[in-house]
């Protein structure tokens, strides 16, 4: 039996959904990093307001500013 090759999969931050690169409806790059979605729609919502949908990150042992 031959396996098949997966591919990494992503979090559609909108909704939270895995898709990976191949299977994503959509995509949106900000500041360099590229976000994948399941559908249009939620690339639009993402668009329109991304600071709703991105996660600050936080570097271990440091709190939130």
């Amino acid at each position: 039996m031959k396996r098949q090759k997966t591919h990494p999969t992503h979090q559609d931050p909108v909704c939270g959904m895995e898709v990976s690169y191949t299977t994503a409806a959509d995509e949106f790059t900000l500041r360099g990093k590229t976000y994948y979605f399941c559908s249009g729609a939620c690339r639009e919502a993402f668009e329109v307001e991304p600071a709703r949908y991105i996660r600050p990150h936080r570097q271990h042992g440091v709190g939130p500013s």
